[in-house]
This record gives structure tokens, sequence and C-alpha cells, in this order.
């Protein structure tokens, strides 16, 4: 692959990553717009995202590329661990703020380095410490406005939704050899099982309907345009990008919504989010120069 191939995917690559942000941003604007409870929501959430994401899977499997279909036991504990998280994230936004959902969603990150050093054993830098210590004096700010304002128990689910979801992508890291994309297609199709038994998915107004259909799709597009995006960027990047998810999430819910939460909710999400800029922007640079000697070398080889 010569230099512009290079970096034209490494563009594509920024552009796929931003676009995964913004879509996942609209899940909290989705799951309010939706008549219905939140098993209901998730089962028929699974049901379109996981079709469009099996097919995905199927069409990586062309030739003799793309992921294995065995999942084994750890791609099924990855399947269930998925579902458990998805439900808690959709009830979290039936709860409380859009706002508060993704503010604490974005320390995710740092959740994911504890149990990486708990489970992996990888090393927990001191940069990471520092900004999961801010993170969590953001976090406890705006759940103890929550407490006093009705929303604590849809800032507690917030909470176990996002540590829910840490364990998996440490979990992720743990089995390498997991087929990722398909468990969460699997995760996806589980989510249908437990609005049979609890509720009735078939009661979902014609009004909730057309935006049923559109979080399934946005669900599926999402995964897709981050798997693909990675792809092509170094994960630093990757991870810099995704950040902007949040003020994607909080506009769309200011925009659609007209949903401000209260001061109290603002300055604790605006200490979360300086942390988390803080961090990725840090990660960002490292990797860039380290990468930078080799890109010498290789200007200089072509060169020659």
């Amino acid at each position: 692959m010569t230099a512009t191939d290079t970096a034209a995917q490494h563009r594509l690559g920024m552009v796929l990553v931003a676009s995964s942000a913004g879509v996942f941003g609209l899940a909290g604007i989705l799951t309010k717009s939706i008549d219905a409870d939140p098993l209901t929501i998730t089962s028929w959430r699974g049901l379109i995202g996981g079709l469009l994401m099996s097919a995905y899977v199927l069409w990586r499997r062309r030739g003799a590329g793309g992921e294995s279909l065995h999942l084994g036991w750890q791609g099924w504990l990855l399947a269930v661990l998925g579902t458990i998280s998805s439900i808690t994230f959709i009830a979290a936004f039936k709860n409380t703020y859009v706002a508060n959902v993704v503010v604490i969603y974005a320390t995710v990150p740092f959740v994911v380095a504890l149990f990486a050093w708990l489970i992996v054993g990888e090393m927990f830098r001191r940069q990471t410490a520092i900004a999961a210590a801010i993170c969590l004096a953001g976090v406890a700010v705006m759940v103890w406005s929550g407490l006093g304002g009705g929303h604590g128990f849809g800032d507690g689910l917030a909470l176990l939704m996002t540590c829910l979801f840490a364990l998996y992508a440490a979990l992720v890291r743990r089995f390498r050899d997991a087929p990722v994309v398909w468990a969460g297609a699997v995760s996806a199709f589980l989510g249908i099982i437990p609005a049979w038994f609890v509720a009735d998915p078939l009661t979902v107004p014609p009004a909730s309907i057309p935006p049923v259909i559109t979080f399934g799709f946005t669900f599926a597009l999402a995964v897709i345009l981050w798997t693909e995006g990675a792809r092509r960027i170094p994960a630093a990047e990757a991870g810099l990008l995704g950040t902007a998810e949040v003020p994607c999430g909080i506009f769309f819910a200011w925009l659609f919504l007209a949903e401000l939460p209260p001061a109290a909710s603002l300055i604790g999400g605006a200490i979360v989010l300086a942390a988390v800029f803080w961090h990725a922007w840090r990660d960002w640079a490292n990797a860039r120069n380290a990468a930078m000697p080799s890109r010498l070398i290789e200007k200089e080889s072509q060169k020659a």
C-alpha cells in the first residue's frame, strides 16, 4: 500500500469513527421518543439491530475473511453481559437526563482501565489515575444533585451500565480470540427474550414504530461504522474521536427534546468532560509523538 493509499484509509477511518460517535449520540433521544418500557425497546432494537449486524458479519466472512461464528463460553459470556448492559443503558435514559447518562458513560475508559488491571494485569497509568479521580468527583456532583431531584435511580442505572460495559470491554481484551462483533449480534438477539416474559413487545403504539425501527438501524450502523473505522486508525485516535458522542448526545437532547439538566449536573458534567478530553488528548499526542520517528524514516527511505 502506497503512502497516498495509507493517508486515504486514515482519513476514511477518522470519518467513520466520528460518524459512529454522532450516531451513538442519538440513543438518548430515540429512547425517550418511544412510548414503551425499556425491555420492549431493547427487544425491538435487538431484533432489528441484530439482523443488520448478522448481515454485516456474514458479509465480512465472504471468502476467507471475517470472524468465526463459534462463540464458545467466552463469546456467550460477552453476549449475555452485553444484553444486560443494553437493558440497563436504555432504562437509565428513561429515568434521568440524557446528559447525565452520556456523561457518566464517558467515564468508561477509566473503569475499563481498572478492570483491565484486575483481570488482565495491565498497568494503570498515572495520567489515567488522575483523570479517573477527577471524573469521580464530577460524577459525584451529578449523582448527588440527582438524589434531590428525583433522578437518583436513573443516575444509579447509568453508573451500573458503565461498570457493566467496562467489564465487557475488559473481557474483550482478555478473550482476544472471541468473535466480538458476532457476540454483539447474538447479544442483540438475546435482548428479545426478557421482554416476552415480562412485557408485551407487540403493544408498541403506532406512533412509536418509526423511532423503534430507527433505533435498531442506528444501533447496528454505529457498531459497523466504529468497527470499520477503528481498523484504519490508531486506538488512541479512535478513542479521542469517540468522545464526540458525549457533546452530540447532549446537543441532540437539547435540540429535539428541549432537555436542559440542572446546574449541578452541568457542573459535574463539565468536570467529567474536561478530564475525559484531557486524557484522550494526551493519549493521542503520545501516540503521535511515538510514531513520528518511524514516519521520518519512511520519508527518508522514499527520498532515497
